[in-house]
């Protein structure tokens, strides 16, 4: 006969881990925004390789910091860290090799379950090399594995940003974009109407009927003609388009602060709202700093602060580019910046540079975007990280010519000024 033995299940520390908050923890670790590539100025020197953090040995010094602050280690296991000996080096040496192998677990739940990715397989090493130690291939290969964030993860971290930002200003939920006006749809919300060619078939099965009847009287089969077709009536939602401009230009992670990640943050966040709620809308992000590119929301995680000036006309000039061409009842320009205008595109593609206060050339040549984007129909809000008064002038400029809101905020405060005018969609002169 054969028998089944059961025990109790004891899980082990890294099954209980929640990987959703712990990614949560990780969240500017995961997109810190560090000068891109080691590259040389000649007055603030060279810039280090953010290569260098997304190793897999940084993502493990991470994580463990994560789980020190969640007071998730075993009391041990934190006597260990902090350099002190349980005084038995055997069980020392046991609790080293349970750390290394939790660490490892978690990196590979995160991989498992599609947060994360690996590339570059480390190399052999040419001759004899120690498996473990300072110069032993584990080390060398963590350093050598680099580390992604996937879709998924991507997406989750623009989920929690959006969790957090509408508990901070009392929302939990968002509709789409209501107007005064009707239009056919799926949700029954006014009186039926007669059909016509271009409405949503989404028959009022009642009042067709009843048209046929009052036309030509009970009877079987009943008579179906074009005229008899009634539809439901919806609230006609507008849909909007997008573009996010945010500045990367050097002074974004300058003076102490990083403000560039916390600005990456909004942008999923916003991505994520935009495609679980308002599936009409569209969201273009623009990066700008001595000229501007469009990059894909992909991408965005891994974008990085670099080079150094502020373009701020050429941004405006690709974002007007791309918003002309998106067919939407509105469209906008949301501007990120923590500097004034510093660099301007001359006609035979050469870069004019003064970051000596603000240039009259570069200034005249950015209000002459703006303009231009008010005669296009496109708004822009823009969003000052900084208060000098020299850039409450220029943004009240801005906000003036093109009839749109100015914000002076911090990066505490940011994502929660861009979900409130998202949500609004109201507009006020500046002056």
């Amino acid at each position: 006969m054969r028998y089944t033995t059961y025990q109790k299940y004891l899980p082990e520390l890294a099954d209980t881990i929640n990987l959703q908050g712990l990614l949560d923890q990780l969240a500017d670790f995961l997109l810190q925004s560090g000068f891109a590539g080691g590259q040389q100025h000649p007055y603030w020197g060279e810039f280090s390789d953010g290569d260098s953090d997304r190793s897999l040995d940084a993502l493990r010094q991470a994580i463990l910091q994560a789980l020190m602050d969640s007071g998730q280690l075993t009391p041990e296991m934190l006597q260990l860290l902090r350099g002190e000996s349980t005084g038995d080096a055997n069980r020392d040496a046991d609790l080293e090799r349970q750390l290394s192998e939790l660490l490892d677990k978690i990196v590979q739940r995160l991989t498992e379950e599609g947060y994360l990715n690996v590339s570059e397989a480390p190399q052999m090493p040419a001759g004899q090399q120690p498996m473990f130690g300072p110069g032993g291939m584990t080390r060398e290969a963590a350093h050598q594995v680099q580390f992604n964030l996937t879709d998924k993860g991507i997406d989750f971290l623009g989920y929690k940003t959006l969790r957090n930002l509408l508990g901070s200003i009392g929302k939990s939920s968002f509709g789409a974009h209501e107007t005064e006006h009707l239009a056919t749809g799926v949700e029954a919300e006014a009186a039926s109407k007669q059909y016509e060619f271009g409405d949503t078939l989404n028959l009022d099965v009642n009042a067709t009927l009843t048209r046929a009847l009052e036309r030509e009287g009970l009877g079987v089969p009943i008579n179906l003609e074009y005229g008899d077709l009634m539809v439901h009536q919806a609230e006609y939602r507008s849909s909007s388009a997008t573009v996010l401009m945010l500045d990367c230009s050097h002074s974004m992670v300058l003076y102490g602060e990083d403000r560039f990640t916390p600005a990456k943050k909004v942008a999923l966040a916003l991505t994520h709202l935009i495609r679980t709620q308002f599936p009409g809308d569209t969201l273009r992000v623009v990066l700008f700093h001595d000229t501007a590119e469009e990059i894909p929301l992909a991408q965005l995680a891994h974008a990085q602060v670099g080079p150094y000036h502020t373009n701020t006309a050429e941004g405006l000039k690709l974002a007007r580019r791309i918003l002309v061409g998106q067919r939407k009842d509105y469209r906008q320009i949301i501007m990120i910046t923590d500097g004034k205008p510093s660099a301007l595109t001359l006609p035979d593609g050469r870069i004019y540079v003064n970051s000596m206060g603000l240039d009259p050339q570069i200034l005249r040549e950015t209000y002459r975007e703006v303009g231009l984007c008010r005669r296009s129909g496109i708004l822009i809000n823009t969003f000052m990280l900084a208060r000098d008064r020299s850039l409450v002038e220029f943004v009240k400029q801005v906000s003036a010519i093109c009839r749109g809101k100015a914000y002076f905020t911090n990066t505490m405060t940011l994502g929660q000024f861009i979900l409130m005018d998202f949500m609004r969609r109201k507009t006020r002169r500046v002056s």
